[in-house]
Formats: structure tokens, C-alpha cells, sequence
């Protein structure tokens, strides 16, 4: 059963810098059936022994998950929802300062050719883009100008510098996720998380920060970001308005996913077969496979369809998992959580 193979893939999984997230029940879903009778398609339907029907013979548009939203007379402000839903008035000039970063460096990808940097300085032995660079230097202006900000650290320089004695923040970020694929002009994203400065960042849990933030740079930019009472979701220059609109309010996922994400595949057949029967696992229960390679809108399209499943085994030195604690895992795992999912 779902149950099984999860616990054998939980077996292989002993990296505290792998990601997987299991949303709700989704692994021990049973496989999802309609009667007979709803048959959406003009063809007779194939009965099962238990006078149903899979999804799969009921046409492409049941397993496409189109959004279900629906326009609204008006959208609140991002700065509005934040004098709402953010009650610490620092916290919350902060995030508001964040978000006029997401907007400055979603308008700098429009301006920019996706080309190498000059210099190479990842620590991790990443390839640099100019982009790259750009978003971390505009990220480090932030950090010297807000006295909010105690420490700073960046993916592109792992190491954590003091900003401002005074701060009461702690900020840690990956500016541009995803510089294998933005050559592609597929969706990149910006990744933060916030600790406060009593806890700082080293030896510090994910639980600890106090916000995180996540823009999502597509064909529209979106960022979702922790307030009080949940997940909220904003979106750039849409509807005639110069800055954020909240198009979503308290995001919501489902316990049941039928779709699912599953990174590092190239370990499911040789370091992790056991991560190879949970992949057949969702195929047999043709579940939906809905992966682009970039861990933004990978995740974030569990907050906009509301279900996903996305995982990301280690599987050696052959296969490593590169997915990082600080500036990955812990911002991202928050939002899971703080939208009813589950993390590990």
C-alpha cells in the first residue's frame, strides 16, 4: 500500500538538507473513481468490478486541474492586508520592503539576457548568471539599509554578516532559484526566510522563523508569504494597480493530492529503488505528474491548486539531493505548513 512505500522511502531518507513533503494523506489515497452513470465523455463507460470508472476514461479535462477561481468585484492591497493580518508593525515594514524587492527584480528579469557572471563565487560550485547577482546584490542593499536587520545570508555566500547590532531579524535567501532553467524563460523565484534575532539563524530550527516570503516570477508575478493567520498570495500589476494586489486570502491544501512532483528521478532505478515503487505507485493510480524542475512554481503549485506531493531524495554522491536547509527547505517548509500541509 501508499502507506508502505512511504516508510521504505522514508528508510533511504537520512539528509537533514533533503526535502520531501507529503501533503495531507496523499500517498495513502486510494485511487480516485466515478460512477458509471458520470461519464463525461461520449463513449460508453469500462466498469470495474465495482461498477466505477477510473478518471482516466472520463476525458483529459478531469485530470488537467484548471483553476476554479473566479473574478471578484475588488482585491485588497497588499499593504492593507498586511496593517490587518500583521500585527508586529516591524515584522511587518519589513515584509513590505521585501515585497518592493520581489517587484524590482521580477522587472530586472524582464530587462536582463540570462548569461553567465564574470566572476564565478558560489561556494556550492553553482553556475552564476548575471541575474543570479543582480537579485543578491539587491537583496545585500536591503540588509545595509534596514536597521531591522541584524544578520544577513545569501546562497550565493553562505556565511551569516552582521548588518545592524540593534536588528531584531534575521535574514536568510536564495535570490534566484532555479538558474538552470530561467534560460529557458520557465518561472524562477525568490526564496526567504525570517528569524528573529533572539534565535539568529545558526542552530536555529525552521519552526523558529517568524515569516517567510516566496516570489514565484512567471508570466505574472506572484508571491506567497506567512502573515498571522496563514498563507496569503499577491500578485504584481494586475487589474489596472501599480503595485500588489492579495488575489488569494488564507491558501488552503488538501489533505488528497492526485498530483504529484518527484525531483532527483534519476535515483529511483539504481541508489533508491525504493523511491522507483512510489513513482509507479502514482502512476498505477494515474495520478497527475505536474514537474518543471524548478522548486518555486513546483511548490507554489501546491498553493495554487490547493494539493501536490513533492519530493526530493538524496541519493548518494552519485545522485545528490541539492536542496539547502536555511535557504530552501526551512522558508518553504513554513508555508507547507502554515497552508495545512506537512513537511519532512
Amino acid at each position: 500500500g501508499g502507506s508502505q512505500l512511504a516508510a521504505r522511502l522514508a528508510s533511504t531518507m537520512r539528509c537533514s538538507c533533503s526535502l520531501l513533503l507529503l501533503l495531507g494523506s496523499a500517498l495513502r489515497a486510494s485511487s480516485f473513481s466515478v460512477p458509471c452513470h458520470a461519464a463525461a465523455s461520449g463513449r460508453p463507460a469500462a466498469a470495474t468490478s465495482r461498477g466505477t470508472v477510473s478518471l482516466a476514461d472520463v476525458g483529459a479535462a478531469s485530470t488537467a486541474f484548471y483553476t476554479d477561481e473566479v473574478r471578484k468585484e475588488s482585491y485588497p492591497s497588499m499593504a492593507d492586508v498586511l496593517d490587518a493580518k500583521v500585527a508586529d508593525p516591524d515584522l511587518r515594514r519589513l515584509m513590505l520592503t521585501l515585497f518592493g524587492t520581489f517587484a524590482t527584480v521580477s522587472a530586472a528579469l524582464r530587462a536582463e539576457l540570462v548569461v553567465k557572471a564574470e566572476e564565478q563565487k558560489s561556494v556550492f560550485g553553482d553556475v552564476q548568471l548575471g541575474v543570479d547577482v543582480l537579485a543578491d546584490q539587491l537583496l545585500w542593499d536591503v540588509c545595509r539599509s534596514e536597521p531591522l536587520i541584524k544578520t544577513g545570508s545569501s546562497e550565493e555566500a553562505p556565511d551569516v554578516r552582521e548588518m545592524h547590532a540593534g536588528g531584531r531579524f534575521c535574514l536568510c535567501w536564495d535570490p534566484l532559484d532555479g538558474s538552470a532553467i530561467v534560460d529557458n524563460n520557465w518561472a524562477v523565484g525568490t526564496i526567504i526566510g525570517i528569524w528573529p534575532a533572539a534565535t539568529g539563524v545558526i542552530g536555529a530550527t525552521g519552526r523558529d522563523q517568524v515569516a517567510s516570503m516566496v516570489a514565484n516570477y512567471g508570466p505574472r508575478t506572484t508571491a506567497f508569504a506567512t502573515l498571522d493567520d496563514g498563507v496569503y498570495e499577491f500578485t504584481l500589476g494586475v487589474g489596472g494597480a501599480d503595485g500588489w494586489l492579495c488575489s488569494r486570502e488564507r491558501v488552503r491544501i488538501s489533505p488528497q493530492s492526485r498530483i504529484f512532483s518527484p525531483a532527483n528521478l534519476r535515483t529511483a532505478r539504481h541508489e533508491l529503488p525504493g523511491y522507483g515503487e512510489l513513482i509507479d505507485f502514482w502512476l498505477d493510480q494515474r495520478y497527475t505528474l505536474r514537474f518543471c524542475g524548478g522548486l518555486v512554481p513546483d511548490i507554489c503549485q501546491q498553493f495554487s491548486k490547493g494539493q501536490g506531493v513533492l519530493t526530493n531524495p538524496p541519493g548518494g554522491d552519485t545522485a545528490p539531493a541539492k536542496l539547502r536547509l536555511a535557504f530552501e527547505c526551512a522558508p518553504f517548509s513554513l508555508l507547507v505548513e502554515a497552508a495545512g500541509g506537512k513537511s519532512s
